[in-house]
């Protein structure tokens, strides 16, 4: 039946009657995807068991169009509205684009940039979206309100944090509800608030992102949107990238209207606390009752973010914050803390041993630095170090060390990037010379300044014969 329908809605709007189908993935949606292709043509085919979610995402989607705004066109409606077929944008999902920055935490020029495009047309989308739009035919609310926000709340409460067996007492928590309800609706929105918004609905078209899956919008405040794609549990976005990216936000949204940045931001901290709470209800849903792994091993990456968050407090609500800190610190959660890599880098004199590695882990990298010009050799050097710049002059005139350390950056950068996907919390990488006061010094430290700049992980620098060491902590 769902094919017959999908078929006939395919040949009424291209003339076209047999269509190859293949069944696209459905993520958590109860809705289903499917990809009808002839020829030429290509359109995808969706069947939702809701008519009135279904109603709602197809007269969004033509009144978004109506915006000029990057969203899929509704192609063909069937009578009832449980079948419709839609523009077919592809395959390429921002999520996707973005893995290698996602699985390390340092993204790429080209992944910050469509990153800074599609926050930027977030703010168009949410302004340009809600002009004129009849907001009565979002489902299954027309508006964020205190109902909405209590009904995320509970759906944390009743299937995340009553998983977790912990005692709590309800009344009090509900206090705190109340209080952060209060604190989210306190001004008035005339926005779209899409609620849904992260990187797997966001469809790259030539480069340029289109969004996807707001059937769930309505009207509400910009900053719940902002909270739910920056602290995206799985998007690993290091700080000053989300720093970034909201100024870019910011930026965009002052287009339309004046925006007062250090307000925007402690507002938007009180969306990241909720959206998170709103995320786990949902990972605990889908994965604890529905039984869908994707959900239950995304779990470790909202504790994650909502441990970060926790740090800074949340004074105002003082039982919820308190719970919070107990959930998260449950022992059966200790596995979920986001294991850190921590680089070690040595300079040593051979002479005197390779240096031991205290982690057990064997290590890792020795690069041998005695094919360099060495400045030992000259008695004009003999009271300076690799740290000082009569000698750091002398290693770079000739470019030795440069096309040395050039070699090995690609290496040791390739050897990190592998580590962080993995969770491996230790490397080692030394550079051994004659004495360990002159190359390897030099050596050490610029790998040392290296890996911290470009991955903003922790590195531990020690000058071993010269008794020196030096900490660059994680951003």
């Amino acid at each position: 039946m769902r094919m017959k329908e999908l078929v006939q809605l395919f040949k009424n709007y291209t003339g076209k009657s047999a269509p190859k189908i293949d069944p696209l993935p459905s993520s958590g949606s109860n809705r289903r995807y499917y990809r009808l292709r002839q020829d030429e043509v290509s359109v995808v085919g969706v069947y939702g068991q809701s008519k009135e979610e279904n109603h709602a995402f197809i007269e969004l989607s033509r009144h978004f169009h109506k915006q000029r705004l990057n969203t899929p066109r509704v192609l063909a409606v069937s009578g009832d509205e449980m079948f419709y077929i839609q523009e077919d944008l592809g395959d390429s999902v921002l999520f996707d684009a973005l893995k290698a920055g996602r699985l390390t935490g340092v993204f790429s020029t080209e992944e910050k940039e469509i990153l800074h495009k599609t926050i930027a047309l977030l703010a168009d989308f949410q302004v340009l979206g809600a002009k004129d739009l009849d907001f009565s035919v979002c489902y299954p609310q027309a508006e964020f309100n205190h109902r909405s926000v209590h009904w995320d709340l509970n759906y944390f409460k009743y299937n995340f944090l009553k998983t977790t067996g912990m005692e709590f007492q309800e009344d009090l928590l509900e206090n705190d509800f109340d209080k952060l309800s209060q604190h989210l609706l306190q001004d008035e929105s005339d926005t779209f608030l899409y609620r849904d918004f992260q990187s797997r609905n966001v469809m790259l078209v030539d480069g340029r992102p289109y969004f996807i899956d707001y059937q769930g919008g309505r009207k509400g405040p910009v900053h719940y949107d902002v909270a739910s794609f920056l602290w995206q549990a799985k998007a690993n976005f290091p700080d000053d990238l989300r720093d970034e990216l909201i100024k870019t936000y910011i930026a965009s949204l002052k287009k339309y209207r004046e925006v007062d940045e250090a307000e925007f931001i402690e507002k938007l901290r009180l969306f990241v606390l909720f959206r998170t709470l709103q995320v786990l209800g949902a990972y605990g849903f889908r994965g604890y009752f529905e039984k869908k792994p994707h959900f239950i091993q995304s779990i470790p990456f909202a504790l994650n973010n909502l441990r970060e968050l926790l740090k800074g407090g949340f004074d105002e609500y003082p039982y919820l914050t308190g719970m919070l800190n107990e959930m998260v610190g449950l022992k059966q959660f200790a596995d979920t803390q986001k294991r850190e890599l921590e680089v070690r880098v040595f300079s040593f004199a051979y002479k005197k041993g390779i240096p031991n590695d205290v982690s057990g882990n064997g290590g890792g990298y020795v690069f041998d630095c005695r094919a360099i010009n060495n400045p030992g050799k000259y008695e004009r050097f003999s009271h300076f170090t690799g740290l000082d710049e009569e000698v750091i002059k002398f290693l770079e005139e000739d470019g030795e060390m440069e096309l040395f350390l050039d070699n090995i950056y690609p290496l040791v950068d390739s050897h990190v990037k592998r580590y962080m996907e993995r969770n491996f919390t230790s490397l080692m990488v030394s550079f051994g010379c004659t004495g360990g006061q002159h190359r390897s010094v030099y050596a050490a430290q610029r790998m040392a300044e290296h890996i911290s700049k470009k991955f903003g992980i922790k590195v531990s620098l020690v000058h071993r014969e010269q008794n020196l060491e030096q900490e660059f902590r994680s951003r």
